[in-house]
């Protein structure tokens, strides 16, 4: 049944409301990403502004491009690991539309439901954004202490957080945050379950960025599922 949640949403791909979203959140994403290593840089800059010297007064004079470089390096990395959770955390913030475009191909008798407040929106985003990365750096230490543990970790972990959050985006919308809350409790396995599916896709690049609008679209399957029981 899940995966039936699932390719549903595949079909859906090609929804103009799909690929709106898609396309907002990754140039979000990528201008967060520009706009921290431009701090980085700038921080740099204002550190090794001032001339170090060595014993015997020669100044060292490569530091600054030094730490530069480094940076850059540190961005990629940092890119690679935060680009899918920055993305899904980001285009949470569109997901209405996309539940929205389900729910009108899918279920066409259900009442229309209003819009998320856009505060909620912002403070359960900036909630996902955090906890998504605190998890997945933190999980790049686990990598390296039990690296034969690595995939389980990621899969599991991720599955988790996609799960619980993408659930929560679908039911929230007709459910309330409680009634949410209560229906995740009840479902937990199922929820986990179709989470890791979800976390699958992250290993492959580009269809990576696809998992916030999957997510979306599958959970919004699943609740109506699952409330319907």
């Amino acid at each position: 049944m899940i995966l039936a949640d699932f390719l549903k949403a595949v079909g859906q791909l090609s929804d103009p409301r799909f690929r709106k979203v898609f396309w907002l959140g990754i140039a979000l994403t990528f201008a967060l990403l520009v706009a921290v290593y431009a701090v980085l840089l700038w921080a740099i800059e204002a550190l090794t502004n001032d001339p170090i010297y060595l014993p015997g007064d020669r100044e060292i004079t490569w530091i600054g491009d030094l730490l530069s470089l480094g940076s850059f390096f540190l961005m990629i990395f940092l890119s690679v690991v935060l680009m899918v959770p920055v993305a899904s955390a980001i285009t949470s913030l569109f997901l209405d539309d996309v539940a929205q475009a389900v729910e009108e191909r899918h279920y066409p008798g259900l009442p229309p439901v209003p819009r998320t407040p856009w505060t909620d929106v912002i403070n359960d985003t900036a909630a996902f954004l955090g906890l998504l990365v605190a998890a997945n750096l933190a999980a790049v230490l686990l990598y390296v202490m039990v690296p034969f543990a690595g995939p389980f970790i990621f899969y599991g972990l991720n599955g988790f957080l996609l799960g619980r959050e993408y659930f929560q985006i679908a039911a929230m919308r007709r459910e309330g945050r409680t009634g949410a809350k209560a229906l995740r409790a009840r479902n937990r396995g199922t929820i986990w379950i179709a989470g890791c599916l979800m976390a699958l896709p992250l290993t492959i690049p580009l269809l990576n960025l696809l998992v916030p609008i999957l997510g979306a679209a599958t959970f919004t399957h699943l609740y109506h599922r699952v409330k319907a029981r």
